[in-house]
């Protein structure tokens, strides 16, 4: 029985006894491995913050995370209840603390728990200090080498401090900070109205909070899905990338005769929207629409109220669609690509702050993560909830919805589709199946997929870009990462990896097309194409 395996994303896995599995002992025993990292730096007395959502057991596993940390001589803060992740990030910042830890699975199942670090800055832990970390957790008897105390005392000596309601003011002032009209949702109208639902999980106080404070006065929200409860009664998963978790909402839209349903994952990093269409059908938008509409929105407010900054510059991760990279290009403004993983944002982020090249405006995945604003380093459903909204609200005075605003930026844009594939490889055998086809599709690059000549391809695990039609070499200029991108001849891309935390092989479909039909027919086509490469191999 092998192990979770410590990585920059942390650990995740199923909450059940084992060392393979989430428990007291497993959390313990990664923490132990994070106070081993903070103490070789001598950062005790900066500390570390904990927080927690809403799954069965992340209250447990964040308290005995702090009598860990706090039996190590570590300054420990923890939250009084659940938060938002990037609350956490940046609570790290604001109380300059050394690290950060939070107990969540994000939109797993409810079986499911996991445990993600953060360093000094609010990112997650970069490879070298995660590697750090996974060589202690490795040398660390779970049970006879992991230090812990009693978590009454520990708090009653100050060694545990309990935060709570100042990070949230401090939080919530940086948010709305990231607004560009502050009257816009109140000029929208009374019949402005939103839907909003946190699926059970942290987004249940805050996302209102911030739209009420923002002057939304018509905010509706699902009410059996406003109770935080970790058996995620009403849904499957907390996932707001699958339109099902918005079905009592929609029910509600219909009644109410609202336009835009807004939801967030179990710990409110993740971000989706149901939108009416122009014949009265509600569809969920993928997460690299809402992206697009968020980056044409910013670019678009801040050249009319004169706050966009000369250099500024946008953030998104290479399996994000170029229908960003196309926005950005005809506005005149940078858009700069990274690795998969909101952390490669953080670093972008830092890397600004120091060198003063561009100025941070907008950071996305595909994955519906979004982030405006430089308090944190991850992801952050709170302040794209906002941003959403105001958006709407700004397409409503000009009587256009977000429906509207999509097909307008593909009239103006072009259209580019986008699928994701994922394949299984359960089974002790997984991994050694997914190493090798990726080994095989690096040795053997097609020549074609489906009946789309590829024309170059990317492999970023050598940083090596080739043009297969002139055999020109360059650099991808980005950090080593098992990551196949290969160009076709018609302006689609196909990307493929191994994902992080499952035993799956994810590819990415970017598709240049006329239309959503054509776009839908070209995606059979090369799924079909890449699955025979793949089952064959």
């Amino acid at each position: 029985m092998a192990p979770l395996e410590f990585g920059t994303a942390g650990l995740r896995g199923i909450m059940r006894p084992g060392i393979n599995s989430m428990n007291i002992y497993v959390v313990k025993q990664t923490t132990q491995g994070i106070a081993n990292l903070i103490k070789s730096q001598g950062l005790e007395k900066h500390g570390a913050v904990i927080a927690f959502d809403s799954r069965n057991n992340s209250a447990i596993f964040a308290e005995e995370a702090a009598k860990t940390l706090a039996a190590n001589g570590i300054l420990t803060y923890i939250f009084d209840d659940i938060r938002p992740t990037p609350e956490l990030s940046f609570a790290i910042r604001y109380l300059k603390c050394a690290a950060g830890i939070n107990i969540t699975a994000s939109h797993n199942p409810k079986e499911y728990n996991g445990y993600k670090a953060y360093w000094e800055d609010g990112a997650q832990l970069p490879p070298d200090h995660a590697q750090t970390v996974s060589d202690a957790i490795n040398k660390t008897d779970i049970f006879a080498d992991v230090l812990t105390c009693d978590y009454g005392e520990a708090v009653k000596s100050g060694v545990i401090k309990i935060i709570g309601k100042e990070i949230d003011d401090a939080y919530l002032e940086k948010v709305i900070e990231q607004g560009i009209y502050s009257d816009i949702i109140k000029n929208a109208g009374e019949d402005f109205k939103v839907i909003y639902t946190p699926l059970h999980g942290a987004g249940y106080k805050l996302v209102p909070e911030v739209l009420k404070k923002r002057g939304l006065k018509n905010l509706l929200t699902v009410a059996e899905q406003m109770i935080p409860d970790g058996n995620f009664p009403t849904v499957k998963f907390p996932n707001p990338e699958y339109k099902e978790v918005f079905n009592i909402g929609i029910e509600m839209a219909k009644k109410e005769n609202c336009s835009l349903l807004i939801g967030t994952d179990a710990d409110s990093d993740r971000t989706g929207i149901v939108v009416k269409s122009n014949d009265g059908e509600y569809i969920s938008l993928t997460g690299n629409q809402v992206g697009v509409l968020l980056i044409d929105y910013i670019i678009t407010a801040r050249k009319q109220n004169g706050t966009l900054k000369p250099n500024a510059c946008v953030i998104k991760t290479i399996v994000s669609t170029e229908l960003a990279a196309k926005v950005c290009e005809q506005n005149g403004v940078k858009i700069i690509n990274v690795l998969t993983g909101f952390k490669f944002i953080g670093e972008k982020i830092k890397q600004f702050e120091e060198t003063g090249e561009n100025t941070f405006l907008f950071g996305y995945e595909e994955s519906y993560g979004y982030l405006a604003g430089t308090y944190a380093r991850d992801k952050d459903a709170v302040v794209a909830s906002m941003l959403i909204a105001e958006m709407a609200a700004y397409y409503k005075t000009k009587n256009m919805t977000l429906f509207d605003a999509m097909q307008n930026i593909y009239k103006k844009y072009g259209y580019y589709g986008e699928d994701v594939q994922n394949i299984a490889f359960p089974g002790i055998d997984g991994g050694d199946k997914m190493r090798g086809i990726m080994n095989n599709l690096r040795e053997s690059v097609p020549k074609f997929i489906a009946d789309y000549e590829v024309i170059a391809f990317r492999d970023y695990k050598t940083s090596e870009i080739k043009n297969l039609v002139t055999g020109e070499m360059s650099q991808t200029g980005l950090p080593k990462s098992d990551v196949l991108y290969f160009d076709l001849e018609n302006g689609s891309k196909v990307i493929i990896r191994p994902s992080g935390t499952e035993p799956k092989i994810k590819i990415y479909y970017m598709l240049l097309a006329d239309d959503e039909k054509s776009s839908g027919l070209q995606a059979e086509k090369l799924k079909s194409a890449m699955t025979a490469e793949l089952l064959t191999i």
